[in-house]
């Protein structure tokens, strides 16, 4: 070792001049102590693909549907495995180095992942998740309908930004703007501006949704929908251009927070609708 790094399944630094195990195929870098603990084989790396390093989620996105990104299935995959029993899942931070060496390694895996089971810390893939919904170009509701789940979920035209009964604007198509007088109307629109996301999008939103509901419901996790959409409103919702103002940015905030909620309070055969039947393509192998 040249370089100061982690090892792969302990997350401590290997030290300067120190021999280590590095995999040929995925470039896991381990302790030489560690390596009977990375027990799963990982896949080797296609030398046709590789994903870009940034961009919008449907460059990310499988062919077939449902049109959920591999990287995104295999980290809500290992979650579910193995994290529903964890305190603060999503609110912890995972190791920063660690987070940032295993993002890349998945995206320059392209198609066949290497596997996270050999990641001690959940809380690291928890973080890799976060951090390439993050990096998207824009975010998963996209610039053109923030607006629009913003007015959806109550939190533009409405009076004081408040949710509940009052009247609210909701603009989907520049030039057409429909009243929302309470709440089930807000569910119906925010529904239809689900549906208008591109589809990559609004799969991959699907899979989250469903994803996230499992963690509220664990109490080992202590993640209420309130907790989970303070973490996940800027991630998710974001803004409504890539360089907003920090008079925007103050003020998006807790209205990011309220989308996500209300995006939790649809039932979930509402999200199972769009990727409910195609779930075992989902499955990583």
């Amino acid at each position: 070792v040249i370089r100061p790094e982690p090892c792969g399944v302990c997350g401590s630094r290997i030290r300067f001049g120190k021999t280590a195990i590095k995999c040929c195929q995925c470039q896991l870098l381990l302790h030489t102590k560690c390596r009977e603990q990375c027990l799963s084989p990982c896949a080797p790396r296609p030398r046709h693909h590789t994903w870009p390093r940034e961009g919008v989620l449907a460059d990310f996105a499988p062919s077939t549907t449902p049109l959920v990104p591999p990287l995104v299935v295999q980290c809500v995959t290992e979650v579910e495995m193995r994290g529903l029993t964890e305190t603060g899942l999503y609110r912890v931070p995972g190791a920063e180095q660690l987070v940032r060496e295993w993002k890349r390694r998945l995206l320059q895996a392209g198609g066949a992942l290497p596997a996270l089971s050999s990641v001690t810390d959940i809380h690291v893939v928890c973080g890799v998740l976060k951090d390439f919904l993050r990096g998207l170009k824009e975010p998963l509701v996209t610039f053109r309908l923030h607006p629009a789940f913003l007015s959806a979920a109550g939190e533009q035209g409405s009076q004081g930004g408040a949710w509940g009964k009052k009247r609210l604007l909701l603009t989907v198509i520049p030039g057409a703007i429909t009243d929302i007088l309470d709440d089930a109307a807000c569910d119906t629109a925010l529904r239809h501006v689900v549906s208008k996301l591109p589809p990559a999008n609004r799969d991959t939103l699907a899979f989250l949704m469903l994803h996230l509901l499992k963690v509220s419901r664990s109490p080992d996790c202590k993640m209420d929908v309130l907790n989970l959409s303070r973490v996940f409103g800027p991630t998710l919702v974001g803004h409504s251009s890539a360089n907003p103002t920090p008079l925007t940015i103050m003020e998006d905030t807790p209205r990011q927070c309220k989308v996500v909620a209300r995006l939790l309070s649809l039932p979930p055969d509402f999200w199972r609708g769009f990727v409910g039947t195609d779930q075992e393509n989902l499955v990583p192998t």
